[in-house]
C-alpha cells in the first residue's frame, strides 16, 4: 500500500464533508489521504428523479469505477446510494458509526406536519417520502425537488424572504418595490402601510448567508415544506440554520441505509487500513440487515420501501414499511433478529413480507416508474 491515499467523492458539500471525515480518520503522520472530487452521471442529470436515473448507482458507478481502473484508493458513499446488488469487484471496506437515520420536515416556522394546512405543498426527491407523506396526510401535495441540501433549502426559503423584502421596500417608500405587475401591485400598495423598528438595510444585514442566497434564487415551484434527511443537514451545518421538526420513525420509516456512509476499496491492504480505522461494528450490522431486506424483496431505489435497524443487545430491532406510491396501501412488519445471525434472519423477515404482499407492491411501483420513464 503506497505512503499516499486517494479517495474519491463527488463533488457536492455533504459528499465532500463525509470524504473529510473518512480522510481524517484513515491520516497518519506516515500516511496521507488525498481527496479526488469526480463528476456521476446523478450529477450529469440534475432535472431528473433519483429514481429515474437508472435502476441504481447513479451517484455510485463513477467512484467505484476511479478505484477499478486505478485512479482512486477508496471511494466514498452515502450507503443508501449504494446499490444491493453487483460491485464483486469491490469491498464495503468500512462503515463509519452512523448519523443521525430519521427525517426531518423543514418548515419557515417550524410547523410540524400534522399542522401544515390541507394543499400546502410539501418538496421531496424521494419515491418514499413521497408515499410515506401520502399516507399520513393525503390532503398535501407533494411536488418533486432536486438539488443539494442548501439548494433545496434556498427554494424553501426563497418566496417567503422575497416577499418579506417587498413589503419593507414598500414600506420605506422606494420605487423599485413598485415594479410588479397586476395582483402585485396591490400587495405593494396594501404593505405601504406597514412599518419597520428596522431599515431595508439593517434587515438584509440580519440575514444569514443561506437566506441571502435564497433572496437571489427563481423558483418555479413554491413549497411550503420540506422532507430531508437529518443526517444531511447536519453534515452540511445547516441543522441550525433553519426550523425542523422530527418525524416519527414509525411512520417515516428510514431508507436502507440513511445517515450511514460506506466506503468501497479493492486492494487487500487499503481494505484492512479502512476496516481498522473507521468501522463501526453496531453500525455495520443495522445496515446489512436494512441492505439485506431491501435486497431481498428487490425493491432498490424504485419502490417506496422503509427499513429501519437498531442494534439492541442480543437483538436486532427491525421495522419494514413497503407502501405503493401513493401510500394508500401497504405491506409492514417489525421483529426483533438475533445478532448471530442478523443476515439470514433479515433475508427471511423479508421473505415473509414478500409473501405477505410486498411483492406485489414493489412489482407494481417498477412498473408505474418504467411506464413514466
Amino acid at each position: 500500500m503506497t505512503e499516499t491515499l486517494t479517495l474519491a467523492t463527488r463533488g457536492s458539500e455533504l459528499a465532500l464533508r463525509q470524504a473529510e471525515t473518512v480522510r481524517d480518520a484513515l491520516a497518519t503522520r506516515k500516511r496521507e489521504v488525498e481527496i479526488r472530487r469526480v463528476e456521476t452521471r446523478g450529477d450529469q442529470i440534475p432535472d431528473e428523479l433519483i429514481h429515474r436515473l437508472g435502476r441504481t448507482g447513479a451517484f455510485v458507478r463513477a467512484l467505484d469505477e476511479e478505484v477499478l481502473a486505478g485512479d482512486a484508493d477508496l471511494a466514498v458513499h452515502s450507503m443508501k446510494d449504494v446499490p444491493t446488488e453487483g460491485g464483486d469487484e469491490l469491498v464495503v471496506a468500512g462503515v463509519p458509526e452512523r448519523a443521525a437515520a430519521g427525517d426531518l420536515l423543514v418548515h419557515p416556522e417550524g410547523k410540524a406536519l400534522a399542522d401544515l394546512p390541507s394543499g400546502a405543498v410539501v418538496g421531496t426527491g424521494s419515491l418514499r417520502r413521497t408515499a410515506q407523506i401520502g399516507a399520513a396526510r393525503p390532503d398535501l401535495v407533494v411536488e418533486p425537488i432536486r438539488g443539494n441540501v442548501d439548494t433545496r433549502i434556498e427554494k424553501l426559503l426563497a418566496p417567503g424572504l422575497q416577499a418579506e423584502h417587498e413589503r419593507r421596500l414598500v414600506a420605506s417608500g422606494e420605487d423599485a418595490a413598485l415594479t410588479a405587475e397586476g395582483d402585485g401591485e396591490n400587495e405593494a400598495a396594501d404593505a405601504s402601510d406597514e412599518t419597520f423598528d428596522e431599515s431595508v438595510e439593517e434587515w438584509f444585514d440580519s440575514l444569514s448567508d443561506l437566506e441571502r442566497s435564497a433572496m437571489e434564487r427563481k423558483v418555479d415551484t413554491e413549497y411550503d415544506a420540506l422532507v430531508l434527511a437529518e443526517a444531511g443537514l447536519r453534515r452540511s451545518d445547516l441543522f441550525y440554520d433553519v426550523e425542523t421538526t422530527r418525524l416519527s420513525r414509525e411512520e417515516f420509516v428510514p431508507a436502507a441505509g440513511q445517515g450511514a456512509i460506506a466506503v468501497t476499496a479493492a486492494d487487500d491492504e487499503v481494505v484492512e487500513a479502512v476496516r481498522s480505522a473507521v468501522d463501526h461494528p453496531r453500525t455495520r450490522v443495522a445496515t446489512t440487515v436494512e441492505r439485506t431486506v431491501l435486497a431481498e424483496l428487490n425493491g432498490g431505489c424504485i419502490a417506496p420501501i422503509g427499513v429501519s435497524a437498531l442494534v439492541q443487545g442480543e437483538h436486532v430491532h427491525t421495522r419494514v414499511r413497503v407502501l405503493s406510491t401513493d401510500g394508500t396501501e401497504e405491506v409492514a412488519g417489525t421483529r426483533d433478529l438475533p445478532i448471530r445471525s442478523h443476515a439470514t434472519a433479515a433475508a427471511s423477515f423479508a421473505a415473509d413480507l414478500a409473501d405477505r404482499g410486498a411483492a406485489e407492491l414493489i412489482a407494481e411501483a417498477r412498473e408505474e416508474v418504467d411506464a413514466d420513464a
